[in-house]
């Protein structure tokens, strides 16, 4: 195939290229769109090359005068009466009238049927005869492989055996989309990448996007001339056609540039999806043009997916590991804090298991105005400063983690050799009680096939615009300000052993109420709710039991789906359980701590509010009117916890509006200020109205809304802290208003 002519292009906007409607397709072969009674609606541009029958003389013809009767019978039964699904689908091999054999692939995409002839040699179907020994043999060496490494390096030497292409990678795609090449199987003479990274502007979203709908792309020779459609547009729709699936899809000009720049004219991709992502690609260059046949091109994307299959069981195997062992190191430490009365001090005891459950350098306790540390931390005063700006961030109640702190947290600022990074779980919701691990920086560097910024003399020269990079030389980066990143199952086990010490200090909390003088009130109070409490607790505890004698009993069996399913059962039961210990502990405090009141601007803590409940909102449709709110003096901590459990509540019980109404305004005069939370959910009815702010007490079904039944009784306790009041109004199926007070002259302490 002879090059185009050379054409300026326009990189400006090259990342949103329509490139799933791009007009045209590769003219290794030609494309026809049928209707249902397989007339011709468009022809490719090149159809008088293949067929002798110029693209304007097929439209509306039907197909058995444009391929000949024989062909368009044997392809009939195939594509007529709605067979066909949006995947191509390979419906063999015919012979045209004028003796051209053809291999045909059709699919039913944008309101046609897409039908593609690709030429061949051999006059009868494809026998793939590459597929059986290819997949038999990766998969008699697989269980030899222990590590996703070698198993990509298995699979690089198997492609290109089949493919014959002069290099085959395997890359990975890391958390900013960067690939990184773990495996590679090349001729000698071609450049090698192995261990180098490819930036992320290399493939836009949107065309990652496309490799994760079609596991396949082909690109026969980079300096083709693409095949328009005629006409233009889809007939049907009146908009250009969309080959997202079709195999002959003309690629960006852009892309055809970068091959070219990387000394390669031919190209094969295969999808490595894992988990329903893009994990990675199986890629293929070639230095010169190279035809594959479509049998190949099959062998080659089954084989990425069983190597996803693979990469999948290994990385589900090395998770499973890593979490038994960072629980066992939990479920230690928890032990030795029992031991003691006071929490602080026994934790001090477990510094060296703390350190290595989240693999820091250094750890620090903060308790109010005290700090220890264990290990290489920042000093004290630093370390308020972090903590200040975790309480400044809304951080007082969930777990916090970053790999560049220095990035986010102003006072982090040259901490970064032991405090790059930071992992960070509060102890409790409404006292200064933090726990905090630091890692340090490490210093390292990475190797880029080319300078990822896409220039190659000055390095923070950042274009402004997407462009086919010009050279792949290995590019070096030194990589600062950064520590080793958290794991996800780190973060997630520090939550639950933020649960479990909350459980601990409920029960110091049990302990030292038998000695105060509030006693009295607080067993009429257990007695009022203790049935309430009994109940939920045990419920999920009995899931607990339930699923693990089920998992004990299943042990030999080789239903994994089962056994995943009892454990997921086993976590949800355990994370309920923990939740109700929580939200008890934090009622259990809002009557013990001591209110630090400070003038309170209510407009942005509404919004600290709603940012929290950001995960809630995915996905629905809620009209928030919010009129402007007064400054008030009062305790934050408390009033924000106040304002976000009505604001969660308002949220979930206009689950099933569309779109959810949620109105937030105040009233004030001399003497307090009120404040309104209405909705237009399932309301409740008022005949129950006194149960409301109870403890444990639900007006609606378990099954119908979730929640432990405390989130209301904090409310009004935390308004009674500050002496004032707390009510509801509803009519049932209507929505409600929850409204609360707050004096104007609030007692300081």
């Amino acid at each position: 195939m002879t090059s185009g002519p050379t054409v300026p292009l326009d990189l400006s906007s090259c990342d949103k290229e329509p490139i799933r409607t791009p007009g045209s397709i590769q003219p290794h072969g030609f494309l026809l769109t049928l209707s249902p009674q397989l007339t011709v609606l468009q022809a490719s541009a090149n159809l008088g090359r293949w067929l002798g029958i110029e693209a304007d003389a097929a439209i509306e013809r039907p197909l058995p005068e444009v391929i000949g009767e024989t062909a368009a019978s044997r392809l009939a039964p195939s594509l007529e009466g709605g067979k066909l699904g949006n995947r191509p689908f390979y419906l063999g091999t015919v012979t045209a009238a004028n003796g051209q054999h053809l291999d045909v692939l059709a699919h039913a995409w944008d309101s046609v049927l897409i039908v593609e002839f690709e030429a061949v040699e051999r006059d009868a179907p494809a026998g793939f005869r590459e597929l059986y020994p290819l997949l038999g043999d990766f998969l008699l060496n697989v269980n030899d492989k222990a590590s996703v490494e070698s198993l990509a390096t298995l699979a690089a030497h198997h492609v290109r055996s089949v493919t014959g292409y002069g290099r085959v990678m395997v890359y990975q795609f890391d958390p900013d989309g960067h690939g990184h090449v773990m495996a590679e199987s090349k001729e000698d003479d071609y450049v090698s990448y192995m261990g180098q990274r490819f930036p992320a502007s290399d493939i836009p979203a949107q065309a990652r996007d496309l490799y994760t709908l079609q596991h396949i792309r082909l690109i026969q020779d980079a300096n083709y001339v693409p095949a328009p459609l005629v006409p233009e547009h889809n007939p049907v729709t009146g908009a250009p056609n969309d080959l997202s699936f079709a195999a002959l899809r003309s690629v960006s000009p852009v892309h055809l540039q970068y091959m070219r720049n990387m000394g390669t004219l031919a190209s094969m991709s295969v999808s490595l999806i894992v988990k329903g992502k893009l994990w990675g690609l199986i890629s293929c260059h070639n230095a010169g043009p190279a035809p594959l046949e479509f049998e190949k091109r099959t062998a080659c994307e089954q084989l990425g997916q069983v190597l996803a299959l693979c990469i999948e069981s290994r990385e589900d195997a090395a998770e499973l590991t890593f979490r038994l062992e960072v629980r066992r190191m939990m479920v230690e430490m928890l032990g030795n804090l029992t031991k003691g009365a006071d929490i602080t001090d026994n934790m001090r005891g477990v510094f060296p298991e703390l350190l290595r459950f989240a693999r820091a350098g250094g750890v620090a306790i903060v308790a109010n105005e005290r700090v220890l540390t264990y290990g290489d931390t920042p000093d004290d005063e630093a370390i308020d400063a972090i903590v200040a700006w975790l309480e400044q961030q809304g951080h007082g109640a969930e777990v916090f983690q970053s790999d560049a702190l220095g990035t986010v947290c102003p006072a982090a600022t040259g901490l970064e050799r032991n405090a790059a990074g930071l992992l960070a779980m509060p102890i409790s919701r409404v006292h200064r009680h933090y726990l905090l691990w630091f890692r340090p920086e490490r210093v390292h560097t990475i190797e880029w096939a080319g300078n990822p910024r896409g220039k190659d003399t000055d390095p923070s020269d950042v274009p402004t615009q997407l462009s086919p990079r010009l050279s792949f030389d290995a590019w070096r980066e030194e990589i600062h300000g950064v520590s080793l990143p958290w794991h996800v199952a780190e973060v997630e086990l520090t939550s639950e052993f933020r649960s479990a010490l909350l459980g601990i200090a409920l029960e110091r909390a049990e302990q030292m109420a038998e000695l105060a003088e509030e006693l009295g009130r607080a067993n009429k109070e257990l007695e009022a709710f203790s049935y309430s409490v009994s109940h939920d607790l045990r419920a999920p505890l009995r899931h607990i039991v339930g699923f693990s004698d089920l998992l004990l009993e299943s042990s030999g069996s080789e239903d994994q789906t089962l056994r995943q399913r009892f454990l997921t059962n086993i976590k949800e039961s355990a994370r309920l359980a923990g939740k109700l210990v929580d939200d008890l502990l934090s009622f259990s405090q809002m009557g013990r701590a001591a209110l630090r009141p400070v003038e309170v601007d209510m407009s942005h803590l509404v919004t600290s509010c709603i940012d929290k409940l950001g995960p809630d909102l995915q996905g629905r449709n809620i009209d928030w009117q919010i009129k402007p709110l007064p400054r008030i003096v009062a305790d934050p901590t408390f009033l924000h916890l106040a304002m976000l459990n009505l604001l969660s509540n308002a949220v979930k019980f206009t689950g099933g509006r569309d779109p959810a109404v949620i109105r937030i305004w105040a009233e004030q005069d001399a003497v307090e200020t009120v404040f309104h939370v209405a909705d237009n959910g399932a309301g409740f009815n008022m005949d129950y109205v006194h149960k409301l702010f109870g403890v444990f007490q639900r007006l609606h079904r378990m099954e119908d809304f979730q929640g432990t039944g405390i989130g209301l009784a904090n409310v009004r306790r935390i308004v009674e802290r500050h002496g004032g009041r707390a009510w509801a109004e509803s009519i049932q199926g209507q929505g409600a208003t929850f409204s609360f007070s707050i004096p104007r002259k609030l007692a300081l302490p």
